[in-house]
């Protein structure tokens, strides 16, 4: 994917948004948050503590880390009790992404290409409305992908309209841990782009030498770590977990 600025990819639009009642919480939040230099990923409404309402949200480069959820949080808040969306009491949680983030932009299916994705369109396409496989960028308006599925002889890469799907999200691997705690160690949040393989150099043979030793290589881990969150309630007297 060509370089994009961080305007162009604030003023970029959700191709996969919420109907109802989490659309008109969307319309409220999303300029605010895009005012202050982040991007709206999805509203979910549940009933969990009697009504939450989930906004998801990261910067343009897919971060999202603590400061960055409550200072979301004290901006929106005032703005949704003016609006009041919402008729009854609600905890208000922001999240980050996560790796199991949802895929909303067009952009976001070119950023996270190579990773694997799970699909499910609106409207059925050849009579099937799931897809699982890994994700090849764009064509057009419409995502590449090799689904996982594929019979033996049948071609697996299909295109998939974005704006026919109902729901899009990347899939957790162990690949994808393990690019993602190397970056979690230096603080970064997002899910890493696919690494792209690296084909060995050739080495040219040298005459044997006698009395030769080898060197092993050395290997490293680190510690996963967790998806940050803040949270703030609405109607309550303590901040939420």
């Amino acid at each position: 994917m060509s370089e994009t600025s961080d305007a162009d990819l604030l003023a970029e639009p959700r191709l996969i948004t919420e109907p109802g009642l989490a659309a008109r919480v969307s319309a409220v939040v999303e300029p605010v948050l895009t005012g202050m230099g982040y991007r709206l990923v999805r509203i979910k409404i549940s009933a969990q503590s009697g009504c939450t309402v989930q906004v998801m949200a990261e910067r343009p480069d897919g971060s999202m880390g603590i400061e960055d959820c409550e200072a979301v949080s004290r901006a929106i808040s005032p703005v949704l009790d003016v609006a009041d969306p919402i008729d009854r009491a609600y905890q208000l949680e922001i999240s980050s992404p996560g790796l199991d983030r949802p895929l909303v932009r067009k952009s976001d299916f070119d950023r996270y290409a190579g990773w694997t994705a799970r699909i499910e369109l609106a409207v059925p396409l050849n009579g099937r409305k799931r897809f699982k496989g890994e994700l090849l960028g764009t064509e057009g308006e419409n995502a590449r992908l090799r689904r996982d599925d594929a019979a033996e002889g049948e071609d697996a890469e299909t295109l998939l309209p974005i704006a026919d799907m109902a729901d899009a999200r990347l899939v957790v691997t162990e690949d994808m841990l393990v690019a993602s705690l190397r970056r979690g160690k230096h603080g970064d949040d997002a899910v890493p782009a696919k690494p792209k393989a690296v084909k060995p150099k050739a080495v040219k043979p040298k005459a044997a030498k006698p009395k030769t030793s080898g060197a092993g290589a050395k290997a490293a881990r680190t510690a996963i770590s967790p998806r940050q969150e803040g949270r703030k309630g609405r109607g309550a007297s303590q901040e939420g977990d």
